[in-house]
Parts: C-alpha cells; sequence; structure tokens
C-alpha cells in the first residue's frame, strides 16, 4: 500500500446520509440562548430530521430563529413541545447552569435531548442525568461541536482509525476564542451560569483527547482557570489549561483562552496536533494564518511521507445522521452516553481542580 502522493488517505466529496422521511423523526427546539442551536437543528434537518417547533421566552429570539426555520411553529409553552408525542427529541441551547435541568424535563417526557456544551455545570447536575437516563431509557447527548462539526477534525479520527499514524501518544489542543464582550449576554460573564472557562470551552477539547486517543477514562494531572487581564469582569476567567492522563497511558493538554487579537480572520486559531507511535496529525481547523483563510486543513506526516489536506467540503458531519439513526434504534453509533457523560466530569473535575489551586491573577 502506497500512500507516496497522498492518494490513500484523501478524502472525497461527501454529503451527509439523509436517514429519516418528511415526518419520521420529529425534533423541537427550545431554550435559544446560545448561537449553536443553528447549526445543532441545521444538521439534524439536513440529516432528515423534521422541525416542528420552537420555544423560548423570548419571543425575539422565536422569531430570529424562524427565520432562519420557517418550518417551526412557535409553542406557547415548553410543556406544548413536552406534551407532543410525535416530537422524538428535544434539541437546547440554554444558559449553561440550565442545561441539565432542561434535559431532565425532557427526558421524563419520554424524549431524547440534545443539548449544547457544557452540558452541566455541576457534579451534581451531571449525576441527576446519569440517574435520569438509567430511569427512563432516553439519551442525553451534547454537541461538541469542535469535533462534531468541523470537517478536519471528522477526518482526524478517520484517518487514525485506518491506521496512519498508529496508536495515539498524545493530544495537544488549543481553543482560543475573541471576547466580542459588548455583544455578550449577562449570564456570560457570571460564573455560576456560564460554569467557568474549562467547564465551557474547555468540554471540547477534554472530548477529542478522549475520542481521538480511545480513552474511556483519564485523570485530571493540572488545571488552572484565571482572569489575567479583564479585571472589569471579575467572574470571567479568560485563561485555562488542563493535563491530563487516560487509562491508557495517552497524555492530554490544552489550552483555552479568550485573547483572540482582532488582526485573526477568523474568531479562533483552534488547532489540534495528535501524536502517534507512526506520526503525527495537525488539524488547523478555522484558519491556516498568513497562507490561506479558508480553515480545515489537515497535515498528515507519518513513514511515508508528509501531507496537507484541504477537507472542507469533502468529509461531511456524519455524527448527525448518525444521532437521528441511535435515537429510531436505540443504538450508540454517534456517541456512546458514557462517552458524552465522562468528558463532561471530567471538565467539572478539571474545573474544580483549579477553583482550588493557588495561583494568582496576574494584572
Amino acid at each position: 500500500m502506497s500512500n507516496r502522493d497522498g492518494m490513500f488517505y484523501a478524502p472525497e466529496s461527501a454529503v451527509n446520509e439523509v436517514v429519516a422521511g418528511p415526518g419520521e423523526f420529529v425534533i423541537a427546539a427550545a431554550a435559544l440562548d446560545h448561537g449553536h442551536i443553528y447549526g445543532m437543528c441545521g444538521e439534524l434537518v439536513r440529516a432528515g430530521a423534521t422541525l416542528k417547533w420552537v420555544y423560548d421566552p423570548d419571543p425575539d429570539k422565536v422569531r430570529a430563529f424562524q427565520e432562519r426555520f420557517p418550518e417551526a411553529k412557535a409553542a406557547r409553552s415548553l410543556d406544548e413541545i413536552l406534551n407532543d408525542a410525535e416530537v422524538r427529541l428535544v434539541a437546547g441551547a440554554a444558559v449553561p447552569s440550565e442545561r441539565g435541568s432542561l434535559g431532565l424535563a425532557v427526558m421524563d417526557a419520554g424524549k431524547d435531548y440534545f443539548t449544547d456544551k457544557a452540558p452541566f455545570t455541576s457534579l451534581g447536575q451531571l449525576e441527576a442525568a446519569r440517574q435520569k437516563v438509567k430511569e427512563t431509557g432516553q439519551k442525553y447527548m451534547v454537541y461538541y461541536s469542535e469535533r462534531l462539526h468541523v470537517e478536519s477534525a471528522v477526518y482526524a479520527g478517520q484517518l487514525i482509525s485506518q491506521g496512519a499514524i498508529g496508536k495515539v501518544l498524545q493530544v495537544m489542543g488549543t481553543g482560543p476564542h475573541r471576547l466580542n464582550a459588548g455583544s455578550r449576554p449577562e449570564w456570560f460573564f457570571e460564573k455560576a451560569k456560564y460554569g467557568g472557562i474549562i467547564c465551557d470551552i474547555g468540554s471540547h477539547q477534554i472530548e477529542q483527547f478522549l475520542y481521538f486517543a480511545s480513552c474511556k477514562n483519564a485523570e485530571v494531572k493540572y488545571s488552572r482557570a484565571v482572569n489575567m487581564a479583564h479585571p472589569e469582569y471579575p467572574e470571567l476567567e479568560d485563561f485555562g489549561e488542563a493535563a491530563l492522563v487516560g487509562d491508557n497511558g495517552a497524555s492530554g493538554y490544552f489550552r483555552v483562552d479568550w485573547f483572540t487579537p482582532n488582526g485573526l480572520s477568523t474568531w479562533g486559531d483552534g488547532r489540534t496536533i495528535i501524536l502517534g507511535t507512526d506520526g503525527y496529525i495537525e488539524l488547523r481547523k478555522y484558519t491556516d494564518i498568513a497562507r490561506e483563510s479558508i480553515g480545515d486543513q489537515v497535515y498528515l506526516v507519518n513513514h511515508e511521507g508528509e501531507y496537507r489536506f484541504n477537507v472542507k467540503g469533502k468529509v461531511g458531519y456524519p455524527f448527525f445522521s448518525q444521532l437521528i439513526k441511535d435515537c429510531m434504534n436505540r443504538t450508540e453509533d454517534a456517541m456512546s452516553q458514557a462517552h458524552a457523560f465522562k468528558a463532561a466530569e471530567l471538565c467539572l473535575t478539571a474545573q474544580e481542580l483549579a477553583a482550588a489551586g493557588t495561583f494568582q491573577t496576574a494584572r
């Protein structure tokens, strides 16, 4: 098997699989506090879901959602959605501290729940959800978008499964974001509501580590979360980092922050480097600075050569089709419940460890 020209690894153009006909898999959207709800619902609809309802107490948010999804009827209350027997799944992007309680209500109504990350802001919320899943048999799935909704990350998983870099030894990730403080809602600056920087945007990084390194569990070895340069927002953590060791010996390190400079062409230069026994992969997810503004750049180096792939529009997002099929067939091909909850648990554990630290805020 020769990969000299990289063609063995090069992806082909992919279209997301449509797995349900009209009315076969009905969904609703509830709680529109984060813009991720648009991506969550958009991909489910493209995979065949029928979006029947939308609910939020803010009518302006509902109207904006209906401009994008005119087929969604405005529900008068959350109960109107929960009492509709046709609805199979409810997607929500509530304030992070409210996501757990919404999930309990959805599962009590006999429906699966698909929430934006971070799925919880406390270990107590996580335990309540674990118990409710056992009690009801419903799903509590999480939109870890930086892997599930990024083609370069999807493709990295495919390369690893093909054995392109051997056994994964370490995953390093960066998750910088632009603050845009003036456009943020009030809850964004209240730690009790957003949970802390590691709980929030660090959740992407921990989930990716578990997935790429094939870990079922991990131990948080080090964690730090501080406000380095924004004293006007005393509850904001603008910098976080953590190191973990997986149950198979793989290690993970990540940095997350709100320091994207204005000169960058996008909201953040998110990257991931995955080291294996036989090579490594680098993902430049959203831009390739000073070279190409198009994201989804994948760099692969192994014993056979050096390769660069732009996979934008060539891989798709299989998670959403798989999720619909999982809900209909009660399978776990998109993501196991154990994985979704373990990623959340480690985020919360790392956040607690950071809070217990003695690091001083720099000014």
